[in-house]
């Protein structure tokens, strides 16, 4: 008895040091690349023979947002450990910190970079050389900006030299639209990012099409300050001002119609500063017959294209994403990235990065969003989640970078029409058990599409809430989000929703039509007739690092794939869905499947899906 019971001990205890050991493993890998950086332990040791140097002084002189900038910098006691910090604003000494507690003693430095790179980067000999160089590409982000050389590593840095400032000729510029879909079909939202206040600046969108002469609409302004931070990286290293956030919204637009417009500012002397002009589509009437594509993925995060910030592989699919999407963009109408949108983790200056990224896609197309663990958790901060994975931003930049259609933006979950489909996007972070708030929601938003227009019903929320092999929900045993379908299974069904999507699981999964752990239809590549379960699909692989999965073969997984991508669902006509998972490396097609079917067969009884009927006559 006593050889059993020790037995089982050392089993549990193996159990438990296997889940400890994944879930450090998992933390590790989700460290934003600026929280390596030990800025608060910074020690002064400038010398003279250590400098370092940028230019060009003044950029943007032909109006571009984005521009490469070369760094020299030599010493003569030089070592690998040796590294460059971006610093924007250029001032970044400690007569700028903010204390959380004020008893403590106030650093040299108390402000991160934007980004970094090492002395070597580009120069393999710069330990025996003393003398190197480095390009950065900057963009405009409404400050100047300065570089410093370190040593001592990213652990105990010693600040060695400081260069010169260099700075867009137009610092407050109008940049980096994000076009969204307004709260009806017809509305199109654009939503930008300044340096002016409405003190300074009215800000306004000047719009047109063919058929439509020159419009202007005004716009609202948002911003947030570091009160408005739930806790630190992003109330104290990680901040950094976000400017002004404007949103516009272009109502009465008609179907299918190319519209012109660009941002604008009316100064306080009656003159203007514009932006660049971009284009979209407006939204097809919903049900409407006509071609519409559709992109989904989730947590692809940023990434730099002049290799900073890379010291743990952190986002290596994120550019891969960004490119495809661009390369292909006169064949995409919409885009969902539906959660872990930056992993900025509480460094603020990432989120204008990343809008940058996205600008080619979100300007041209709406980029609609959905909220992540790493957008919105926060321990004490009302997530349903107690972590602290957004580094202290709860939610609050996301909610006003982003616009979505939600009757409250704090409750990220939302619904939007696009022609033939209706998207019922729920909040992941807050609570969509039976009797929440958000699961009369989600309810509302299955049964109030009429499936004759809109044939194709898709529900998404960040976290699974439905089926994944991932590794971790294996070992609980589950392979979901704890207490994820329990609830909503049933609404699935109910209103036979077609697909589910979701991200977080970083690697890509389809399940066969599936209800109560069952598979409901043995087809694997095409579907017809009665809707009598629903697809789950993991489409996570959008950039960051890939997660693992399950030695399990579960039986209801037809495809998993190891690797970045994205899926696009393609509809000419309310009989005819076509899905295709897409790699992000080369943007081929990998998986793939077809739906046909007539209208009768979504008002066709299945289990746990029948209206109530009478023998009355």
């Amino acid at each position: 008895m006593k050889s059993v019971f020790v037995y089982t001990l050392l089993l549990l205890l193996l159990l438990i040091l296997n889940l400890v050991s994944l879930l450090l493993a998992h933390s590790v890998t989700e460290e934003q690349p600026l929280s390596k950086i030990a800025i608060h332990k910074t020690t002064i040791s400038l010398k003279d023979s250590a400098s370092i140097k940028a230019f060009p002084l003044l950029l943007g002189l032909q109006g571009e947002d984005t521009e490469w900038v070369v760094v020299e910098f030599e010493n003569d006691e030089p070592s690998n450990d040796e590294w460059i910090g971006v610093f924007s604003p250029a001032k970044f000494n400690g007569s700028v910190c903010y204390m959380e507690n004020p008893k403590e003693q106030s650093p040299h430095i108390c402000t991160a970079p934007i980004k970094y790179q090492f002395a070597n980067f580009s120069n393999s000999e710069y330990a025996n050389s003393g003398k190197a160089s480095v390009k950065f590409q900057l963009i405009n982000q409404r400050a100047d900006f300065s570089f410093a050389l370190f040593g001592g590593g990213l652990s105990n840095p010693k600040l060695m030299a400081v260069s010169n400032s260099i700075s867009f000729v137009n610092p407050k510029a109008p940049l980096y639209p994000r076009l969204a879909q307004g709260k009806s079909w017809n509305e199109m939202t654009v939503t930008w990012t300044s340096g002016y206040n409405v003190d300074e600046a009215v800000p306004l969108i000047e719009w047109s099409s063919e058929i439509h002469s020159k419009m202007r609409s005004p716009a609202g302004t948002l911003t947030f300050n570091r009160n408005s931070m739930c806790g630190s990286p992003a109330r104290t290293v990680g901040w950094r001002d976000p400017g002004f956030i404007h949103t516009s919204f272009l109502k009465s637009l008609w179907p299918n119609i190319v519209y012109t417009y660009k941002m604008g500012h009316l100064l306080s002397n009656g003159s203007y500063v514009w932006s660049k002009t971009y284009s979209f589509r407006s939204s097809p009437y919903p049900g409407q017959d006509s071609l519409q594509r559709v992109i989904i993925f989730g947590d692809m995060g940023k990434a730099e294209r002049d290799g900073s910030n890379e010291y743990s592989n952190y986002q290596p699919g994120s550019l891969n994403t960004t490119d495809q999407l661009i390369k292909d963009l006169k064949n995409i109408d919409i885009v969902f990235h539906i959660g872990d949108i930056t992993y900025a983790n509480g460094y603020i200056s990432q989120w204008d990065q990343f809008t940058a990224q996205v600008e080619p896609i979100a300007s041209t197309v709406p980029y609609m969003v959905a909220s992540g663990n790493h957008e919105r958790d926060w321990p004490g901060s009302g997530s349903f989640y107690d972590t602290p994975d957004s580094g202290g931003e709860c939610g609050v930049v996301a909610e006003t970078m982003f616009y979505v259609p939600a009757e409250n933006r704090a409750k990220f979950w939302y619904s939007t029409d696009y022609g033939m489909f209706r998207f019922c996007i729920a909040d992941s972070e807050h609570d969509w058990r039976e009797g929440s708030e958000q699961y009369k929601f989600i309810e509302e938003c299955f049964a109030s599409v009429d499936r004759r227009k809109q044939p194709w019903l898709i529900f998404s929320a960040h976290r699974v809430l439905g089926y994944s092999s991932d590794k971790y929900y294996g070992l609980e045993g589950s392979f979901e989000e704890p207490m994820g379908r329990e609830s909503l299974q049933k609404l699935w069904q109910k209103y036979k929703v077609d697909i589910a999507f979701y991200g977080h699981v970083h690697n890509y999964e389809r399940s066969c039509p599936i209800y109560q752990n069952k598979c409901v239809n043995s087809e694997k590549s095409h579907y017809s007739g009665t809707v009598d379960g629903t697809i789950h699909v993991v489409v996570g692989g959008g950039g960051s690092h890939l997660s693992e999965f399950s030695t399990v073969n579960t039986s209801w997984s037809l495809y998993k794939d190891y690797d970045w991508g994205f899926v696009k669902l393609t509809s000419h006509n309310h009989s005819s869905l076509a899905f295709e998972y897409k790699k992000s490396s080369d943007g081929k097609v990998y998986d793939s499947f077809t739906i046909s079917r007539d209208y009768r067969d979504v008002l066709a009884c299945v289990h746990d899906g029948c209206q109530p009927t009478t023998m009355a006559s």
